[in-house]
């Protein structure tokens, strides 16, 4: 599976961004794909992700601001980010692994494939 996303860019406090994350291969709905991204001197940590089967999770930290979808026709996975803040500036990578009925899918180990990454970054 690769992964490439885009839909970075620089944006104000308060606004809002979309970042996509397109898959190849043909069985991207059994995959489960997470948002997770890492900001300079910090470690890579989790955002967000969706189950192949269903379920949404996030990080308490963009609890409510943030959503993430799946179009499976178009072997892409969304992320939509409003009210967004500085301390959200990051690199932001999408991650795919095959589906898990159990587990947590909040450890970036887990996870068997990355984009590239996207640069996020907002404005205060």
């Amino acid at each position: 599976v690769q992964l490439q996303a885009s839909g970075g860019g620089l944006v104000q406090a308060g606004g809002s961004l979309r970042l996509s994350c397109a898959a190849s291969g043909r069985t991207f709905s059994s995959y489960d794909m997470a948002w997770f991204r890492q900001a300079p001197g910090k470690e890579r940590e989790f955002v967000v992700a969706i189950r192949s089967m269903s379920g949404t999770y996030y990080a308490d930290s963009v609890k409510g601001r943030f959503t993430i979808s799946r179009d499976n026709a178009k072997n892409t996975v969304y992320l939509q980010m409003n009210s967004l803040k500085p301390e959200d500036t990051a690199v932001y990578y999408c991650s795919a692994r095959i589906g898990k009925i159990l587990g947590t899918v909040r450890f970036a180990y887990t996870y068997d494939y990355w984009g590239q990454g996207t640069q996020v970054t907002v404005s205060s």
